[in-house]
């Protein structure tokens, strides 16, 4: 029997990963009574309960929370922004880093949402030597506004129509930079721009490539088929081969835990679109660290995933 403490389970993805774990008899869920979730001797033992905790905090909080672990058997996927490259900590990507790596870790960084479609797309194709590390890559996302948690949710419901698509990270430092750079293993960071969309859930990241341009000209069929080798057999992760390129809806996966990734190509293969299709509270926040957590407590990776 697994032990789990989720601290900070009543914020978006909290709630969404707690949905994950009900009815899972192979789990054991620790909770605190709403007058304890913010006592820190109730979270400090708690933390030290657990067999795995999966922090939903801010930064600094989840920094805080690390601090309260006074043993060496706790371990901990932290699905804040605090350690996706801090030393360490592994990236919680099983396709990119590994499932045995994911298994065997005590400090698990979750990946943020919108750098989950983007590394999917790329660092295989990086690794495979077809696009160059040190190309000036170009990113533009859109997101439900869940994405936002609370305060986007309230902003954008709490009115008597909806709020029009917004883009933003105008100053060009969105806090899923540096992990997009580190974890394909880029020389320059990307430039990212990301919106808001005025949909609950949802999320659409698309690389445009000017291929004519790169080394060995790949072509889209190339890129393709090296992304649908790096994720042959993957349950979570499909490289769709036959989508119309008329057009692709935001709500692909929306209440999903699954990630699609497309290759569209001009006939002439000088321009190409990497677009990867996922739930921002899906494979993008809750169901990753709940893949994660099942590999780390030896259980099924897709168990209480939503397929």
């Amino acid at each position: 029997m697994n032990h789990i403490f989720i601290d900070g389970g009543h914020g978006t993805t909290g709630l969404e990963i707690a949905d994950r774990l009900a009815n899972r008899p192979e789990l054991s869920l620790i909770t605190l009574d709403d007058s304890k979730r913010k006592d820190m001797a109730a979270r400090r033992a708690a933390i030290n309960d657990a067999d795995i905790v999966i922090l939903c905090l801010p930064d600094d909080a989840a920094r805080d929370a690390v601090s309260l672990i006074e043993n060496d058997r706790t371990r901990v996927i932290d699905a804040s922004t605090a350690h996706r490259t801090a030393n360490g900590w592994l990236y919680g990507f099983p396709e990119i880093v590994g499932r045995d790596a994911v298994a065997s870790a005590k400090r698990v960084s979750n990946p943020g949402c919108y750098a989950t479609g983007f590394i999917a797309l790329l660092a295989p194709l990086v690794r495979a030597g077809l696009v160059p590390a040190d190309w000036p890559y170009v990113c533009n996302a859109v997101s439900g506004y869940s994405g936002g948690g609370k305060t986007m949710i309230a902003e954008f419901e709490d009115q008597p129509s909806p709020t029009a698509w917004r883009t933003y990270a105008l100053g060009l430092a969105h806090k899923h930079v540096p992990e997009m750079q580190a974890h394909v293993g880029l020389g320059l960071p990307p430039l990212f721009a990301p919106s808001v969309a005025p949909v609950f859930r949802g999320m659409i990241v698309d690389i445009p490539l000017m291929t004519g341009a790169m080394p060995g000209r790949p072509s889209a069929a190339a890129l393709r088929d090296a992304l649908s080798t790096a994720y042959a057999g993957s349950d979570i992760v499909h490289v769709v081969a036959d989508h119309s390129d008329a057009n692709l809806m935001i709500e692909q996966c929306a209440g999903t835990d699954r990630l699609d990734l497309f290759v569209f190509g001009r006939a002439d293969d000088t321009q190409v679109r990497l677009v990867a299709a996922l739930d921002n509270l899906g494979k993008g926040a809750s169901g990753a660290a709940v893949q994660s957590l099942n590999l780390m407590a030896g259980l099924p990776e897709t168990a209480g995933l939503r397929l």
